[in-house]
């Protein structure tokens, strides 16, 4: 269980609540770690931290029911001691992260395209919302007056659209047996292979090319962990290259230069971009540390059926929305938090 544990809501809505009736924009933070993603917010911080603690937790169902304000590292080592992981691998990015901002962030690891993104083990939230109130999302299959289920619609929000207090997660048991391999191979034969071992039943649940390697990871059952690996022939390393992927941590992610995240179909060939690129997700996710103008990158990305996010210091990090999806957005903000003091402008300008 989570070493402390601590009902905060009562003191959240309050703050809420005097936000709405004072029309007071509301900046809300759990530990900060992810707070350089995405656009400066002006307002009063609300912090979560103190509204932590693992409410329920029955390993036997494979549920979990966290405060928001848990320590991430909290919970994952209440699962790990039962033999259980968050399979969506979520990124900490710094010692203080908590389970709000994970979810809020809907930031995923090496695993996400084999298992499954954030949002994908959402399963309820508790939400305070624009109207003042504090309502329970999801497992009662409860929505708000727009038809909207709050629960998937938290992760990736960035707190733009309410106060997540509490979260129930789908957790999975951890595989039997792990083989982590490395071959010396180009990109573009590296992603020809991926494409090729994609169509095979290969227990793969990350794979990177890191400019000199293609990494792979193995999980599964003993057995066919074992024969994928002796099939594939590859060279057997040391797990530790996967967390520091996850946590950005590699040589790559050193380089000054700014950092963007391009997502794109997984059988983009290598893009023609200026600065230094590393394919993650087999394919799927593109690393890049480049000056390039912001419009070059995501024209390049739009091109390829993509987009582009920037996870440096720019005026708009977030792939600008087109005009119909830009309204959609702003008729859900409006429903959600209807004097918008949730976070405002942290995505988009426009919200």
């Amino acid at each position: 269980m989570s070493q402390t544990s601590f009902d905060a809501s009562a003191r959240l809505l309050e703050q809420v609540n005097d936000a709405i009736a004072a029309r007071r924009a509301l900046r809300i933070q759990g530990g900060g770690s992810k707070a350089r993603l995405g656009r400066p917010v002006a307002g009063e911080l609300l912090e979560t931290r103190e509204h932590r603690g693992i409410v329920t937790y029955d390993p036997t169902e494979l549920v979990v029911t966290v405060r928001a304000g848990t320590p991430l590292v909290e919970l994952e080592q209440t699962l790990d001691a039962q033999g259980q992981l968050l399979a969506c691998e979520p990124p900490h990015l710094g010692a203080g992260a908590t389970v709000g901002g994970m979810v809020a962030a809907g930031l995923s690891g090496p695993r996400r395209p084999w298992a499954g993104s954030v949002r994908d083990f959402v399963l309820g939230t508790r939400v305070i919302t624009g109207g003042g109130k504090h309502l329970r999302f999801g497992g009662e299959v409860m929505k708000n007056v727009a038809g909207y289920d709050l629960s998937r619609l938290m992760a990736g929000s960035f707190g733009c659209l309410g106060v997540l207090t509490e979260v129930s997660l789908k957790v999975l048991p951890k595989p039997r047996a792990v083989a982590n391999l490395r071959l010396a191979v180009e990109v573009a034969e590296a992603l020809r292979k991926l494409a090729e071992w994609g169509q095979q039943p290969l227990p793969i649940s990350a794979a990177c090319h890191d400019g000199d390697f293609l990494h792979l990871r193995l999980e599964g059952g003993e057995g066919s962990v074992a024969a994928a690996r002796d099939r594939l022939g590859c060279e057997t390393v040391e797990p530790g290259f996967w967390e520091d992927l996850k946590e950005q941590r590699l040589p790559f992610f050193a380089d000054p230069r700014p950092l963007w995240r391009l997502s794109l179909p997984n059988d983009t060939p290598a893009l023609d971009l200026p600065g230094a690129q590393l394919v993650d997700w087999g394919g799927a996710q593109r690393w890049l540390k480049s000056e390039a103008p912001a419009e070059e990158i995501r024209a390049v990305a739009s091109r390829a059926g993509g987009h582009a996010t920037c996870f440096a210091a720019c005026d708009n990090p977030f792939q600008p929305l087109p005009a119909a999806l830009l309204r959609y957005h702003r008729q859900l903000k409006a429903q959600l938090d209807p004097q918008g003091i949730f976070n405002p402008g942290r995505m988009y300008a426009e919200v």
